[in-house]
């Protein structure tokens, strides 16, 4: 009997400590929101110190710390989503230097380090010089006041970085796809995209700024790319494709899906049909990568530039642009919820971030 009563509550403590999927986003006046998806509610509101709109949202396996690019692009906080409190914060730029990042900021799986990728000008008396684009790499736990440990170049135009299955190595996407071997402080790979040598397939254009990985541990962004074999003048001369890379396996792959009759923001990979990905912004896509095609599409009533999916693949959430998050399910592409930011702020550029966090108990 003893056993059995020491096995009961065994059971209900693991069950009380049951993870569930939460949805980070942020929104004017720099405010990161958290909401209980499965409630169908923003349950905390976090205020980030300073001006600024919050930008990309970073957050290590564990989902303790949300890191949050704020501060016009030059600072970067981390919120403690327990207490609420400001644990870490990195200001980048200096009355000599101004430093920027558009939209370029992860961190590790672990935790343990922050990448930042930084556009430094010089601020002279009577002109603007403009410096090599680099990675900064910050230890979190040095709190508030961090400054890099290292910094090493990286090419022009990145917009994303994204943490591999080792801390030591990131990818940045920009024109082309690179893998940074941070320890060594150099790119280790490049898969080209818009310098990709495919015949009759003219230079990729690719248009990506959210961080919405974690679900599937997969980059994905949507693509648009001419036909230079194709009349210029027939539909099927420009094409939208999915453009994926495994941050595990450190693999990519892509698919031309369609002609270029929408336009497609962000995607996401369901992390149950992996060959499945969802696409979003005045319409709502799902694409079949196996088959190589859009398999079904539906209206928006508005758009959100930002996509993110559940953990058991039968959601998908749609937020930026505006304030509101709405909730889709997957199979049929209807509408189930919508979620209003707190005084009806817009989340302009943010991301879409779920972490897993202790259900409550009912």
């Amino acid at each position: 009997m003893k056993r059995w009563i020491t096995f009961l509550f065994t059971l209900l403590a693991a069950s009380t400590a049951l993870a569930g999927d939460y949805l980070l986003t942020g929104s004017r006046p720099n405010s990161l929101h958290m909401i209980d998806l499965a409630a169908r509610k923003v349950v905390r509101t976090y205020s980030l110190p300073g001006d600024g709109v919050p930008g990309p949202i970073s957050v290590p396996a564990d989902g303790k710390i949300a890191y949050v690019l704020t501060n016009h692009l030059e600072s970067v906080v981390g919120i403690d989503l327990d207490s609420g409190r400001q644990v870490f914060r990195a200001d980048m730029s200096t009355p000599e230097e101004r430093v920027k990042s558009m939209m370029g900021m992860t961190v590790s799986l672990d935790g343990s380090k922050l990448y930042v990728y930084q556009i430094p000008t010089r601020m002279k008396r009577n002109e603007y010089e403009s410096l090599d684009t680099r990675i900064a790499v910050y230890n979190t736990v040095d709190g508030i006041g961090a400054k890099p440990v290292k910094t090493f170049p990286a090419p022009r135009r990145i917009s994303v970085l994204a943490p591999t299955a080792d801390r030591d190595r990131v990818v940045g996407m920009g024109w082309d796809l690179y893998v940074f071997d941070a320890k060594a402080g150099k790119v280790d790979k490049t898969y080209p995209l818009r310098h990709w040598q495919r015949e009759g397939m003219g230079e990729a254009d690719v248009f990506s700024m959210w961080n919405q990985y974690e679900q599937a541990r997969v980059l994905s962004t949507p693509y648009y790319v001419a036909k230079t074999d194709a009349d210029p003048t027939s539909p099927e001369a420009f094409k939208v494709g999915i453009l994926n890379f495994d941050l595990t396996t450190e693999k990519l792959s892509y698919e031309e899906l369609a002609n270029a009759e929408d336009v497609i923001f962000s995607s996401v990979v369901n992390p149950v049909n992996r060959t499945e990905v969802f696409g979003v912004m005045n319409q709502i896509f799902r694409a079949d990568m196996a088959d190589k095609r859009l398999v079904k599409r539906a209206d928006l009533d508005h758009t959100y530039y930002t996509i993110n999916i559940s953990s058991d693949g039968k959601e998908i959430y749609l937020g930026g642009a505006s304030n509101t998050v709405a909730i889709y399910d997957t199979k049929t592409l209807t509408k189930q919820a919508e979620i209003t930011i707190p005084g009806s702020a817009d989340q302009s550029i943010s991301s879409a971030v779920i972490v897993q966090r202790p259900t409550p108990v009912q």
